[in-house]
Order: structure tokens, then sequence, then C-alpha cells
């Protein structure tokens, strides 16, 4: 039955549940039902939380910092893979908002309570995890866990926790997040498959609230949509197309990406100083010689049918059914090392899943200090020997090492936990050179200067360099690769569907595959049919636009979002790729800042990339926020 206008639909659980760590009160506060056609769910709502809670000169270790988690409309519905949650906070790494998903089985319970955000403020005086069900949250003082990894965290709550026939599903920090490095990250080890939000320092942020995990027991709300057949149908309607395009995934996981884009020239060795390996190289890590050797079950989220994830196990190192390094780790911990020895990287991977770190982040900082100490910026001589040792590309035991001494912040661990940006500022002006990221946050693996629409899609980011901001899935497929033209408008509404589907919380890989890769009429006929709102596609549209919005101007209220922020590193814009198929490719000042130009007249900023009141109130922006 579809809700009067006035009301919030009924496939919303309907409340935030707001946690304060210090007191250890709670607060249940009724969702705006015109919030939520505003923001929609998960993205859109953990930003309105950071942006109504957290003062804009708050530091992220401050305890005023919040850390919201927030699932989505589509949640616990027919609409394929809504299996993720999203967590939102001022992140340690860029001092911006920034918000993490990820899938297993943890943001489906999270709906099942009823509350569709949850927000941590404050902090504790001793080590406690969180405990939340449908009548609110309970603080527990757990001091035993310090140190645990997360896997074994998440095993000892559920074991505590669990009663009778009720599930217990745990979100956990690592020793990393318990000494705040600051791109700890937050694991969810369920009883299939692993749930990481990965960038951005979660895990940092919730050790500095003195929290090791939040736990949610199974309630009872269940969605109820507008109009559940036609949400069917649809859903059955897209269901060849998705495993018909997600082949590649279902088979290999997103490693199965190594080969192809190696082939492309667009996949960063050594620091990025080129893009390209020999082919018999590159197939050492690829996803078919995980999958012919090392895979041993295919795994999945809540509510899909893909099953990409999947468990390896390395007998020659005890490892068993360890998670398969996703591509964009691959790139971070072997390719920007010039280590293919699959093992050790797959090790590494699995140290950083259980320590609680970003992969992605830990590895290209591990990388350009590696060039850093190549090049003589880094003085090695004021090392110990063995740390000096351990920065030599293509020493894939040293890796495991620096691991560990990272997470627990030992040694030259201690400066890598900063990051590379901070570490660079330590350096002096020199270092910067080696730097690959933007805005403080490292990229992902896909090339800056291989792929045009990522050159200026990662130099607008709200995030920095994620490549969950502007897609290179079309990129890959040859658009806006290696032209200008019209590429800041597309970077722009990549970055629209991106935040719609992090507030519908779709995987993007079954929202890319199943979906399409732009926001369309299926997106708007589902979220028509499961909440009875009367929408066009380009109000749709406008959501994620509007999102985007939010997310800057929280950025540029803590004077981190403008014309000079949006940039790209000296290698991107002065060096071009050396040498195989995309050899000359790279972003020129000039040609940055011509896109740049278009892209804030597209979105309606300034000349220096501030949203102009107009255009903020066009998108109704103050009406999303609290007086």
């Amino acid at each position: 039955m579809t809700s009067p206008m006035s009301e919030l639909p009924n496939v919303y659980g309907g409340e935030i549940l707001h946690v304060s760590l210090d007191t250890g009160t709670t607060e249940r506060e009724a969702i705006d039902p015109e919030h939520a056609r505003l923001l929609l769910g998960g993205n859109g709502f953990v930003a309105k939380q950071v942006s109504d809670h957290v003062p804009p000169t708050s530091d992220p270790f401050d305890p005023e910092n919040v850390l919201a988690l927030s699932v989505g409309p589509m949640n616990a519905t027919p609409f394929q893979s809504t299996s993720r949650g999203v967590v939102g906070f001022i992140s340690p790494m860029t001092n911006g908002f920034f918000d993490s998903t990820f899938g297993g089985t943890f943001p489906r319970a999270q709906k099942t309570t009823g509350f569709e955000t949850i927000v941590l403020h404050g902090a504790t005086d001793e080590l406690s995890y969180v405990l939340v069900d449908e009548s609110g949250a309970s603080i527990v003082p757990a001091p035993d866990l310090a140190g645990l990894d997360t896997y074994r965290t998440c095993e000892v709550i559920r074991e505590r926790e669990e009663e009778d026939d009720d599930d217990v599903h745990v979100l956990a920090a690592g020793p990393a997040g318990e000494n705040r490095v600051r791109y700890a990250c937050l694991v969810h080890k369920g009883r299939d498959r692993e749930g990481v939000a990965g960038r951005g320092g979660a895990g940092a942020v919730l050790g500095s609230k003195g929290i090791k995990a939040i736990a949610i027991r199974e309630g009872s709300f269940e969605p109820q949509l507008a109009d559940e057949d036609a949400l069917r149908e649809l859903a059955a309607s897209r269901m060849g197309p998705l495993m018909a395009e997600t082949e590649m995934l279902q088979e290999y996981g997103t490693s199965g990406l190594v080969n192809p884009i190696n082939e492309m020239g667009k996949l960063g060795r050594r620091n990025n100083r080129t893009e390209q390996v020999s082919l018999e190289t590159a197939d050492r890590i690829s996803g078919e010689t995980l999958r012919e050797e090392y895979v041993t079950e295919h795994t999945t989220c809540a509510n899909c049918a893909v099953r990409c994830g999947k468990h390896v196990t390395v007998q020659s190192e005890g490892l068993t059914d360890a998670k398969i390094p996703e591509f964009e780790s691959l790139f971070g911990t072997a390719t920007m090392q010039d280590v293919f020895d699959p093992e050790q990287v797959m090790v590494v991977n699995d140290r950083c899943d259980r320590l609680g770190m970003d992969s992605i982040s830990w590895g290209v900082t591990v990388a350009f200090a590696r060039e850093c100490a190549e090049s003589g910026v880094l003085d090695t001589a004021d090392l110990s020997d063995a740390d000096a040792d351990r920065l030599r590309f293509g020493d894939a035991e040293g890796l495991v090492t620096l691991v560990d001494d990272t997470a627990a912040r030992e040694g030259i661990g201690d400066r890598l936990a900063e990051g590379s940006f901070r570490m660079a500022e330590t350096l002096g002006s020199d270092a910067e050179a080696y730097l690959h990221g933007s805005k403080g946050l490292e990229f992902a693996a896909h090339s800056p200067r291989g792929l045009k629409g990522m050159s200026i899609g990662y130099a607008t980011s709200t995030r920095g360099g994620s490549h969950h901001d502007t897609r290179p899935t079309l990129q890959y497929d040859g658009e806006h690769t290696e032209t200008t033209a019209g590429t800041p408008e597309f970077a722009a509404r990549s970055q629209h569907f991106t935040a719609l589907g992090d507030s519908l919380t779709q995987c993007r890989f079954v929202s890319e595959g199943g979906w399409g890769k732009r926001v369309n009429e299926r997106y708007r006929d589902a979220i028509v049919a499961a909440t009875g709102w009367d929408l066009t596609r380009e109000a749709v549209e406008r959501i994620g636009e509007r999102i985007y919005n939010l997310e800057r101007l929280i950025n540029v209220e803590r004077g981190i979002a403008d014309r000079d922020a949006d940039s790209l590193p000296h290698r991107v814009t002065h060096e071009p790729i050396p040498d195989g198929p995309a050899a000359g490719m790279h972003c020129p000042p000039e040609e940055l800042d011509r896109m740049l130009s278009e892209y804030y007249e597209f979105r309606g900023w300034n000349d220096k990339g501030i949203p102009t009141d107009e255009t903020l109130e066009d998108l109704r922006i103050p009406d999303c926020l609290a007086d």
C-alpha cells in the first residue's frame, strides 16, 4: 500500500538511533519524510548526520566526530544485492567528509532493527563494544578484546551475545584501529563472506572513540513495498543481464581485472613509474592464476546471486580460507611494490584484513616510501638496518613485516601509519614528486594518467583518491578514456550515479552489471515501486546531485575544498606514461584547469569551486539540514 506523501514510506524502518558513548544514553529520532525524499538513505543519510553534528573545526579524532552507519530503502527487498551498508565520518586521511560502504550480512541485520541510521557520538573511557537491537543500544565494556584481530573480535562477540536461534552480526576494528593508524578500516566477518569498510579511516575513528566493534542483534522489522509485484517483476527482468554481465566476477572476483588492465598499459607499477609489466609477470597474480591454484570456495553477500567473493588457501604459508585479494589490493600490495609472488601477496592481504588496514592506502604509502628511499629523499641512515632493507622494491617478505609494524606503529611502521601525504610533509618538498593520490588519500588502481575521466574525477572527488565517486567502468569500454570533450560533465554525472547507488545501498557491481552504468528509468521504476513516490528519472538523478553537493559543502566549510584542492600529483600532471599501449598519456596542468572550469560551470559552482547559494537553494540542500 502506498503511503501518503506526508508520511514515511513503509519500506523505511523509520528511526535514527543516537548513541552517546560517554554517558551510555540513547535517543531515538523519527526520520523526516521529506528528508527521505531528498536524501533517500545510505550515503545521503550519513552525510546529513555528519553535517548536522560535527563542527567544521573538529579534528577527526575529536569526540565531536561521529561515526554514522546507515542502510537504504531497498535493503531486504527483492531489489538485487542491496546488501550493503554505509559508514560516514570525518576522515583522518582527508580531514573531510568520507563514506565507506561494505557488504556481508550486517547491513541487512541493521535493517531488521528498524534503525535506518545509527550514530555514535562522543567516546568511552574504556575499550567497549556497542550492542544494538530493536529496543536500542547498550555499551558493553570489553577490555579483554584489546589487540584482537578483526576476525577473532567478530567471533568472540558473536559467541557472547547470540542467544537461542537469534543471529548477531559484528563490524570490528583491529589493532590498527586501536592504534589510530589513519587508514585503519572496519571488517565484518560473517558466516559466509567478509565485508570491509575499507577506505578513509573508519577503523581509526572508531578506535579513537574507545570502541572495538558494533554488534547488531536481528530484529523483526520487515520493509513493506508500495508495489511489491512491480518490484519483483522488474528485478526478475534484470537477472539475465546481470548474470551475463558479471561472468568475470562470478569466476574470479575483481582479481580478474589484472590481466585486461595490464594489457591496456594502465596498471600502476613500482609506485606508478610505469603502468605495465610483461603478460607473463602479471599473470602470476591474476584472477586466472588465483582461481586455478588457490581458490577453495565462492562466497556471497546477502541477497546476491553473483557470488564475486572467493576464499583462498595457501598451504605453504598455513593460510586457510582467507579472503581473496581484490583487484585494488593486488595493485596496492603487488604491482605498486614490484612484487609478483602470489603467496606472499595473499599473506599480506590477509594480514591487512585481520589487523584492520586499508590495503590500498597502506600499499601505496609503502610504495611511496620505497621510492623515497631509493631516490635518497628518505635518508635510510636514520632507520634501523632492518627497516632500511625492507624499503626495497621487490621485497615480498619485507611487506609482511611492514604490515605488522604499521598496525603496531613500530619502527618505520609508525611513519607509514600516517599515510603518504603526512609522511611527505616530514621529508620535504622533494617527496611530493612521488605522491600518488589526491586530497590526502592514495589513489586506487585506475590510472589518472591513462583515463581522462579519472583525471577530472579524482581531482573533484569529495573522498580524494577514491574510485567510487567517478567510475572507471565506462572508461574501460572506451568512453572518456583519451578525450576531454564532455569529460567533466561525464565525471559529474558519474558522481551523481554513485551517490545515488550508495544511498540505495546497492552493490556497484550489480548496479553496473544488471541495472545500468548511468541513472536511468529502471532505477526510477524501482524506487517508485518501493516508496510509492511520484518521481521522474531527472528527479532521481537530482537526488545524487544533491548528496554530492552536500558532501562538497561539508568540505568547503572545513576549508579543504576549492580550486587549489582539486588537484592531481606531480607524476600525473608532468610525467607521461613512459611506455606501453598508453605511452605519452598524462594530464598537464593546463588541461586539468580547463576541465575544472567546465566542471564547475556544469555544477553551478563559482570559479573557485564553491557551490553558489543559488545552486544550494535550487537543490534544496538547506531543507535537508538541521536548523
